[in-house]
């Protein structure tokens, strides 16, 4: 790091910790000529891959396109705020580490649906019926019968209970 102060290229670092926010680390240098210190602060870069829309035109990955379509799904659904915000996480790395330079806003729809049928099977089927457009009951029962393959045992046997009762 270059001394802001005298431009001496060499300097050491005295101290370094976590930011409040943990996604930067804040280091206290010292320059080695005038052995003036000064602080500096490192932030990681996420790169995300271009996005290949439908209609094969391209776009800069939005992670706000993807925030809004999942808070859409999750309307009035009882998830907590520090649940939503992992799952986002989640689909931010899965989209950031994807192989290519490219990838296709059908393959970003998928990493999202994964990730919601795990936080919450309204949001996924909401979700589901947008990004898949249904447009007969058969695409909908098809999203149903993925869902319940997917559902945990627990679930089930709430599910046989309920049905039951009746």
């Amino acid at each position: 790091m270059r001394c802001p102060f005298c431009g001496e290229p060499d300097t050491k670092v005295i101290d370094s910790r976590l930011n409040n926010d943990n996604f930067a680390i804040k280091r206290r240098r010292e320059c080695l000529s005038c052995k003036t210190r000064f602080n500096t602060q490192e932030l990681t870069e996420i790169s995300f891959p271009r996005v290949i829309k439908s209609d094969k035109s391209t776009e800069i990955f939005s992670e706000d396109k993807i925030k809004k379509g999942v808070n859409l799904a999750l309307e009035k659904r009882k998830v907590s705020a520090e649940d939503i915000d992992i799952t986002l996480q989640k689909i931010f790395t899965r989209c950031s580490t994807h192989l290519d330079k490219e990838i296709t806003s059908k393959q970003i729809g998928e990493i999202v649906m994964q990730e919601l049928i795990k936080l919450d099977h309204v949001a996924y089927i909401r979700f589901a019926s947008v990004y898949l457009s249904f447009d007969n009951i058969e695409s909908f029962r098809k999203v149903v019968e993925t869902l319940e393959k997917n559902i945990s045992p627990e679930m089930k046997k709430l599910q046989q209970t309920l049905l039951d009762d009746d």
